[in-house]
């Protein structure tokens, strides 16, 4: 039963991309407003038809500009948080080559990011300034990669502090947001540290076999949950920022995996 739920899944969660693909691709083209909601819709049908079920604490933040700062266990986190608001991630460079998720990853406007090459920082923080002054809500996954999702990895302070630095030398304030991402359950039981792994996606996983096995299981419980709002200036010390950051993710998390 489980193979036939993923076959369907698969095939009605095909049929809904094709759909949406044409329009979004337009809306992206043109400009025009829709461009942030098609995104969203997509991610809210892909987590109904999987079976996910998010249970969300706090809010985000209405002010603008605004970077989301959040923990990174899975390509799940994907759909979990694009179903919440419209918003658009900051990615490594390499998820733009990758088939169909890289097509998705720029038709919801990805900022993406060479890792190898330090002299694309400027760009990479030019265009997520510009995209945050306009308004538009920015995710980094602070860390730089997955992992098992029983812990919060240090936070890179790199990115996170060029980014804003720029806004701030413009005399703009910006809204930084610490996001908690928990998977909890598996089918309404608790997955525990050793079961985690399932929808956990890190190391030398290979992406296939682990999609399949999502769409398989499903019947995920995630908590989501939002910190305090960080607001910060041009005389903002960027490193203490990230520190702040990290142990606020960090403790936010700690307390989802304990059902706190």
């Amino acid at each position: 039963m489980a193979r036939i739920k993923a076959i369907l899944t698969i095939g009605v969660l095909g049929l809904v991309t094709l759909i949406l693909i044409p329009p979004q691709w337009l809306a992206v083209k043109a400009g025009w407003k829709v461009r942030k909601q098609l995104p969203m819709i997509w991610h809210r049908i892909a987590g109904r038809l999987v079976g996910f079920k998010v249970q969300q604490i706090g809010k985000p933040a209405t002010g603008r500009p605004l970077l989301i700062t959040a923990n990174h266990v899975s390509w799940v986190d994907i759909p979990v948080i694009g179903a919440l608001m419209p918003l658009s991630f900051i990615a490594k460079s390499e998820v733009a080559g990758w088939p169909i998720f890289g097509l998705f990853a720029k038709l919801q406007r990805t900022v993406f990011v060479d890792r190898q090459r330090r002299s694309d920082t400027g760009r990479v923080t030019s265009e997520i300034a510009d995209r945050m002054a306009a308004g538009d809500a920015m995710v980094l996954f602070a860390e730089g990669t997955s992992n098992d999702g029983n812990c919060v990895l240090p936070f890179r302070s790199a990115l996170l502090g060029a980014a804003t630095r720029q806004l701030g030398e413009t005399q703009v304030d910006v809204w930084v947001q610490p996001l908690s991402i928990v998977y909890r359950n598996l089918h309404g039981f608790p997955m525990g540290r050793q079961f985690r792994p399932h929808v956990a996606w890190y190391g030398d996983m290979e992406l296939p076999d682990h999609l399949w096995g999502v769409f398989c299981d499903g019947a995920l419980d995630v908590v989501i949950t939002w910190g305090a709002p960080v607001l910060i200036t041009k005389d903002t010390d960027r490193k203490s920022l990230s520190r702040h950051l990290e142990e606020e993710v960090r403790s936010l998390t700690v307390h989802a995996l304990a059902g706190n």
